[in-house]
């Protein structure tokens, strides 16, 4: 049977991430804890909108309403890597060589490795930002598709339209596909080689986690009362296929999905605290966390992929030992 140790923390958990093995906790307060011996705490933005892992650089970077992008080491050291001024910071995505990207009003910015910062200004706001598996390339979500850019040479962006308000982006890990998370309850994609389109609908809620498979083979997806699943294997990825649906209960919402690192396994985070595993192949369950106080907003798995660390939107956070 998972044990669960269990950390009780104030406010919104907008990120749970593991680094160098040590579970860290990113709140919307700024404050992020680590539990390291003991629980310890810095203070990163005054107003944490936005925090993801960087797997490159093994560190935590955050983006906030003071326009600030920090980054956090597995050490608990604090960075500032750069801002938009009085602009909120809203996204903030990890790339490679120790590029960092983040969106603040129209404009995505790239901090490249040197410490040289590029702006990009849009037309309309910048609603999420991500870097593609390979090559010094971003994606932005906007009003009405999407923007692809190759920040490090002058040239015009590429843009894939579809009508509408894209939330937030990502790249498949082979970088043969961009799929966004829309205002109304659906995913929209596009295959980059002909931009052929993807209508991913039918969610009675807005999809707010995505999660890519190992081997980029399926897309698990928040937004329904199960994990929606989405198989990417083939040439022209979902489109005419159904997917799968996982962990589905009756009383709940899916809030959040972690995909297994190697193996086709999901971690579902429910509206409840509820957490639980499915395997693709046979969509067999595994309860790992009875319901607890709050939606289940973030959650990764370790390297060694015996614990999953999450939090909650009402600080409910805490470290699942799969092993018990």
């Amino acid at each position: 049977m998972p044990t669960v140790a269990p950390l009780d923390l104030d406010g919104h958990c907008v990120a749970a991430v593991f680094l160098n093995e040590v579970p860290f906790f990113a709140m919307a307060d700024g404050s992020v804890h680590r539990l390291d011996h003991g629980q310890k705490t810095v203070h990163a933005n005054d107003g944490l909108l936005a925090a993801v892992h960087d797997p490159a650089g093994d560190r935590l970077l955050t983006g906030g309403e003071d326009g600030k992008v920090f980054s956090v080491s597995a050490g608990g050291q604090t960075e500032e890597l750069g801002g938009a001024g009085r602009k909120w910071v809203t996204s903030v995505a990890a790339g490679p060589q120790g590029a960092v990207a983040f969106g603040a009003g129209r404009s995505a910015f790239v901090r490249f490795a040197d410490g040289r910062i590029k702006e990009l200004v849009h037309p309309r706001t910048v609603e999420g930002i991500a870097f593609a598996p390979k090559g010094m390339r971003i994606a932005v979500a906007r009003y009405n598709g999407a923007t692809l850019h190759f920040p490090a040479v002058e040239g015009k962006p590429v843009e894939l339209e579809w009508a509408g308000a894209h939330t937030g982006v990502t790249f498949s890990p082979d970088g043969a596909f961009l799929v966004t998370t829309m205002q109304e309850n659906a995913l929209h994609g596009w295959k980059l080689a002909d931009g052929k389109h993807m209508r991913m609908s039918g969610y009675p809620a807005k999809v707010k986690s995505l999660s890519w498979a190992a081997k980029g083979r399926w897309l698990a997806s928040s937004g329904a009362p199960a994990a929606i699943v989405w198989p990417f294997q083939a040439k022209d990825g979902p489109m005419g296929k159904a997917p799968l649906e996982l962990g589905t209960r009756g009383d709940a919402m899916v809030t959040c999905v972690a995909c297994h690192p190697s193996q086709e396994v999901v971690a579902i985070g429910y509206d409840d605290g509820m957490v639980l595993a499915a395997r693709f192949t046979d969509q067999k369950e595994v309860l790992l966390r009875r319901p607890g106080k709050g939606a289940i907003t973030a959650m990764m798995w370790d390297r060694e992929e015996r614990r999953v660390v999450f939090g909650s939107a009402a600080g409910d956070c805490g470290v699942i030992d799969i092993a018990g």
